[in-house]
């Protein structure tokens, strides 16, 4: 990535700029078919697994508390470029009554500097999306032999091959932190889907519908836009208000899929005896956020006259190797309440997350649903019977403690992670491609195939019972 985050922000506050999304990159053909052995870790003095992070803000405070809960952690250093990121997290660590960290702060390649100067096991990557890919390959090049990176792991094609190849080329371990795949009744429907309660599998619907406009602006002081107060976002604003609007300024996709695409990507086993083909997406006008503007800051304000090319809703269609389809929608401008909209439907039966019903053929009374809880609480997921207890109290009703938790158990087991580079570039690519799709018209776009063929020998390893 040549562009420094403050040329990106420079750029998006002009409607006429963007972010190139369809760059095709490395040429599957080109690419290895081995995964570079894993590197040998050097035990810590304290033995302890020594962590670092890259970006400070919101999304790491929950990182922060999960990873100071584990006994056998220590949080080395930190870099942000944020005073208000910093001096949060500094209250975090004081209420964990934690010692803090060491602290990089300076220009916004000093995370450079930190991987340069510090032993990590792992670097946990919570910035915004832009530097996602920059801060993972910087890590993975620096030998850190784990590293974590929020959601959507790449923007482009040319990054998610970036992320595949490094990963490959290096070693290192990248895990795409998908969150969601986690959900303790995401992970009961994947058990169910593995007993073949569903029957063979046919179709899938998922989505990201979650009212972003409060956080897409705010006054600067808090994170979600309080009624009556300034309307802010870049320079001024604070929390994803500083960046994430000005996504929704120069694109036009599903520039979030990996919320809905990851648990689906686990039910059917992408990766792992099957893949994703094709898809086509389309999008409606936009109008959701002009709106917002219009109805808290009037006709006049500077950012009425901002042209977002994000489509208020964006519907993609993807077809797999063996058949499945799946609808892949993003609504984050609209008034609604949150859904991922789950479907997991096969040939002896549906669940929907949206109603929280299920239905299965021979089993639930003929055409009326049975309560999805009523089958989830049978097929609980073995990480959750074992952790959920712990998981009780952390964020996003505990699927962040799990999700945390199964990677430090691949750390300490020096093991792969379970949710590979394979997954982040595969589950990321939508974005990229759906951008390319609806700027041609929904065409139809072919999917590449990052493990270039190994897809078709590799075994289902996320979540396995333990």
């Amino acid at each position: 990535m040549t562009t420094t985050r403050r040329d990106f922000l420079k750029k998006a506050a002009f409607a006429g700029a963007g972010i190139a999304t369809t760059t095709l990159g490395t040429n599957a053909a080109e690419k290895q078919n081995t995964i570079a052995p894993q590197k040998k870790r050097t035990p810590s003095k304290s033995g302890k697994i020594r962590v670092g992070f890259i970006g400070t803000g919101f999304r790491s405070q929950e990182h922060f508390n999960n990873i100071l809960s584990f006994p056998d952690t220590e949080i080395v250093a930190i870099c942000d470029v944020s005073d208000f990121s910093l001096n949060m997290t500094k209250e975090t660590f004081k209420k964990r009554e934690k010692e803090f960290p060491k602290v990089y702060k300076g220009g916004e390649l000093e995370y450079e500097n930190m991987l340069k100067k510090e032993e990590f096991d792992v670097i946990i990557i919570s910035s915004p999306w832009e530097w996602h890919v920059p801060m993972s390959v910087a890590a993975m090049k620096a030998g850190v032999p784990y590293v974590g990176v929020e959601v959507s792991a790449a923007n482009t094609m040319k990054e998610c091959w970036d992320l595949v190849n490094t990963s490959e080329e290096t070693g290192s371990q990248l895990m795409i932190l998908e969150n969601v795949c986690y959900r303790r009744d995401v992970m009961a429907a994947l058990k169910m889907a593995r007993e073949g309660l569903f029957g063979e599998l046919l179709h899938c619907r998922c989505g990201y519908e979650h009212d972003l406009r409060a956080v897409k602006f705010n006054d600067g002081k808090s994170y979600s836009y309080v009624p009556g107060t300034d309307l802010k976002m870049g320079p001024g604003a604070i929390g994803e208000a500083v960046w994430r609007t000005f996504h929704s300024i120069n694109r036009n996709g599903d520039i979030y899929p990996t919320h809905g695409i990851g648990p689906v990507g686990n039910w059917l086993n992408i990766n792992y005896g099957n893949r994703f083909t094709s898809l086509s997406s389309m999008t409606t006008k936009s109008r959701g956020l002009h709106k917002f503007i219009v109805d808290n800051g009037g006709a006049n304000h500077p950012y009425a006259n901002i042209d977002f090319k994000l489509g208020d809703i964006v519907t993609t269609m993807i077809n797999t190797v063996k058949g499945e389809t799946i609808i892949v929608t993003h609504d984050t401008n609209s008034p609604r309440p949150y859904s991922l909209g789950f479907r997991l439907q096969g040939t002896e039966g549906v669940w929907y997350n949206d109603g929280d019903t299920l239905y299965i053929e021979g089993q639930s009374k003929p055409h009326q649903w049975d309560k999805s809880g009523d089958w989830f609480g049978k097929y609980d997921h073995s990480l959750w019977k074992k952790y959920g207890d712990e998981a009780q109290n952390a964020g996003h009703g505990g699927m962040d403690y799990i999700m945390m938790t199964d990677l430090f158990n691949a750390i300490r087991e020096n093991r792969p992670v379970p949710l590979d580079c394979y997954d982040a570039a595969a589950w990321s690519a939508i974005s990229a491609l759906s951008e390319e799709s609806i700027a041609q018209g929904g065409i139809l776009v072919d999917f590449p195939d990052f493990t270039c063929g190994k897809w078709i020998n590799r075994k289902p390893y996320f979540a396995m019972e333990i």
